[in-house]
């Protein structure tokens, strides 16, 4: 949402309008959810996607003509098995894809949303119908209400993950898990490692675990990995997040390592239960050998408890 967002306001900016296109309503193989956003401006330029094929052709004709006239417009879309491919479904489905026309007296509500996801709260973004205006709401909203009056979209930060340890396995994560839309921070107060490596779509800070998450706590959000095999480092990150609503913990470290881990932090006065939320060893028993195997089964085990999880944690 935030990019999109970002995109909205930058082209009210400069062209004073733009198209927004929200998929309202879905059945079927549709291949975007409920809330899915696309950017329409007046040059056919696009951003963001809310199906394929020709239903995406036909959103960003519509919406041309409504940055043209003004206005809001909905369009529903219901697909055969036979014409599935055509539209860009797997097979048979519906979509329903609502258009709102939005002026540069809409740039508020995208700096409100904007402001709101800086600062990890929740919120709704309410795209009314007649007439068409985006608000920015303080109250918090389901993932998407429709109604006769507006399409009201929940306003929420991203999923994050911090990552302790500037080392091979986070140097193949970091991009992984940027990807899949995950806001990505490696933490290491040492500037040796962090110097000679790079880690693409990821901040890096140079701290100790334990002052960072001083600043900057983890929330309900946050999945916390640890991977330098140090328990200087290993522990002053956990017993931050152990004590905080991170979503889900998990070290590197064989079986062995682990039990030695939990001892340490037993002696520390972390109760059994937290404890047992720890992931240990980290990530899911795929039989991973190389750093990127083993990024990949951690990333795995993120998403896992993250979709077990639900509406409870919910990210957009």
């Amino acid at each position: 949402m935030k990019d999109i967002i970002t995109l909205l306001r930058a082209s009210l900016l400069a062209y004073h309008k733009a198209a927004l296109a929200v998929v309202t309503k879905t059945w079927g193989s549709a291949p975007r959810q409920v809330g899915s956003m696309m950017l329409v401006r007046a040059d056919g330029t696009f951003e963001g996607s809310v199906s394929g094929g020709c239903v995406e052709g036909t959103v960003i004709a519509e919406a041309q003509s409504l940055l043209a006239s003004g206005g809001h417009k909905d369009l529903s879309f219901a697909v055969s098995n036979d014409d599935a491919f055509a539209v860009g479904l797997a097979c048979g489905g519906e979509i329903n894809v609502s258009i709102f026309a939005l002026t540069d007296r809409d740039i508020s509500a995208c700096e409100a949303s904007l402001k709101a996801l800086q600062n990890r709260e929740t919120g709704s973004l309410i795209l009314s119908k007649s007439p068409v205006k985006a608000r920015y709401g303080a109250a918090t909203a389901p993932v998407l209400e429709v109604n006769d009056q507006a399409v009201t979209l929940s306003v929420a930060p991203s999923l994050r993950l911090d990552i302790i340890g500037a080392v091979h396995i986070a140097q193949a994560l970091t991009p992984m898990a940027s990807v899949c839309g995950f806001d990505v921070t490696v933490i290491d107060p040492r500037e040796a490692f962090t110097d000679n490596r790079t880690f693409r779509g990821a901040t890096v800070v140079n701290n100790w675990p334990d002052e960072h998450f001083k600043v900057t706590p983890p929330d309900a959000l946050t999945a916390v990995v640890t991977l330098t095999h140090d328990p200087k480092l290993d522990d002053a990150a956990l017993v931050p997040a152990l004590n905080a609503e991170a979503f889900y913990i998990g070290c590197l470290g064989s079986k062995k390592t682990h039990a030695a881990r939990l001892e340490r932090l037993a002696a520390l006065g972390i109760s059994e239960q937290a404890r047992a939320r720890i992931s240990g060893p980290v990530g899911l028993d795929i039989g991973a050998k190389t750093p990127a195997e083993i990024a990949a089964s951690i990333l795995a085990e993120i998403i896992a408890v993250y979709r077990s999880k639900g509406a409870d944690i919910r990210a957009v």
